[in-house]
């Protein structure tokens, strides 16, 4: 049999609503219990200490001063030869007990208490010294205290209340889960979720996004993926049906061959590139300015390279060599473009790295750097002509950056050219 509910609401409920009532008990049973036993034994002492002060002058014959004392008291007194009473009195009864032991010390005599529940009476009946039972009336209220109802329904009342302020935040924070939940149930049969809009607490908002985040991504990594078996198809069909032409028509030149064969290994070696752009890799601790230096003098001996870095560069964790890949691919990409400079900068920030990367070359055109970041896309009208390339410098930049949490953005350089901007979280 399972005690605990399923759902995240009633789960929820319980967990804020049990604390509540066993704090509440201990309170109920540590003050309000301490509370009311004080507050019962005053009233028995008082009410015993009056009947006890009445029965003396009961015993000194002095009836009228004791009717008196009654009537300004608020007890109602009677004496009687015989009274029509139950068998079983109220000694031991919760409301009576106090004052059943109270008048037992007061009184050397025994006193039946008997009560009336319904009209919230007590009747105290104690036997004189003429075989006479004089008999004190009076609210129950003057032995028994009703705050301990009043109390337990305010206990009641409080908990009810808690509950009903609670559960609409807690219904929307539930709703907002199944959102999600329904929401990543279509992600993942390879569907949208349209409306889906996060919603809720801060932490399900911002799981809500990182969904959404990692949609946007399995998106594009399945495009680049069918972008690539595009790209190899088409850009290894051409050179093979050429280079079969050749042989065929006996026309083959060694020089064109090869020349082929270098264009084949570049395309294969950029897909290669590509495709281990994701390959897991343990995170150590980075400084980037001197892979940033190395990567440049490789990539670009001919041109001047411009360096502005702080005086002690930010440590962080980080994959070097998946970092190192992304800065050469960007690096690489500047070197083939600029003219004469190409100048790296870092700001160190308290959450974050940022590198920037620029060029003196012509640029790329607003409309186009969307364009640039997507996988075997050329923008050599834009940038050129005769660079050669697959298209993939950037994409796998681009990939490499995210998977460290990062973000790349291509903007215009002072310089002229272009600037590739990446922010890494520390």
């Amino acid at each position: 049999m399972r005690l605990t509910p399923r759902s995240f609401l009633w789960r929820t409920i319980l967990m804020i609503l049990l604390p509540l009532v066993f704090a509440q008990v201990i309170v109920a049973n540590a003050f309000f219990g301490n509370h009311w036993s004080r507050v019962h034994n005053t009233l028995a002492r008082t009410l015993s200490g009056e009947i006890a002060t009445m029965m003396n002058f009961i015993d000194q014959n002095q009836t009228e001063t004791t009717q008196q004392l009654a009537r300004d008291i608020g007890i109602n007194f009677s004496i009687n030869k015989q009274l029509n009473r139950p068998k079983d009195n109220d000694n031991k009864a919760l409301e009576a007990g106090v004052l059943a032991s109270e008048l037992s010390k007061r009184l050397k005599r025994p006193a039946n208490i008997y009560i009336d529940r319904g009209k919230r009476l007590v009747f105290i009946d104690v036997p004189t010294k003429d075989e006479q039972i004089a008999t004190f009336g009076t609210s129950l209220y003057r032995i028994y205290s009703t705050s301990t109802e009043v109390f337990i329904i305010w206990l009641l009342g409080s908990i009810l209340i808690v509950s009903i302020l609670i559960s609409p935040f807690i219904i929307m924070h539930t709703r907002s889960i199944r959102r999600i939940a329904r929401a990543a149930n279509r992600f993942g049969r390879g569907l949208d979720a349209p409306g889906f809009v996060p919603s809720g607490s801060k932490e399900i908002r911002e799981a809500a996004t990182s969904m959404i985040t990692m949609k946007e991504r399995l998106d594009r990594y399945n495009r680049t993926r069918t972008d690539m078996l595009n790209a190899v198809s088409h850009d290894l069909k051409a050179p093979l049906t050429r280079m079969r032409l050749a042989v065929e028509t006996n026309t083959a030149s060694s020089e064109d061959i090869i020349r082929d064969i270098d264009r084949m290994t570049e395309m294969v070696n950029g897909y290669l590139a590509f495709a281990r752009g994701e390959t897991p890799e343990i995170e150590q601790t980075t400084e980037l300015p001197p892979m940033l230096i190395r990567t440049a003098r490789d990539a670009a001996p001919d041109k001047e390279i411009i360096t502005v870095f702080p005086d002690s560069p930010t440590q962080f964790y980080a994959r070097p060599m998946a970092l190192a890949r992304a800065f050469s691919n960007i690096i690489e990409n500047a070197a083939r473009y600029a003219k004469k400079q190409i100048k790296i900068t870092e700001v160190d920030s308290e959450d974050c790295v940022e590198i920037i990367i620029e060029d003196d070359g012509i640029g790329i055109p607003d409309e186009r750097k969307k364009d640039a970041l997507r996988p075997f896309v050329r923008l050599d009208d834009a940038r050129g002509t005769s660079t050669g390339g697959t298209g993939l410098g950037l994409s796998i930049a681009q990939t490499a950056i995210e998977n460290h949490g990062g973000q790349i953005f291509l903007e215009d350089s002072e310089l002229g050219g272009l600037k590739v901007r990446v922010v890494l979280p520390i």
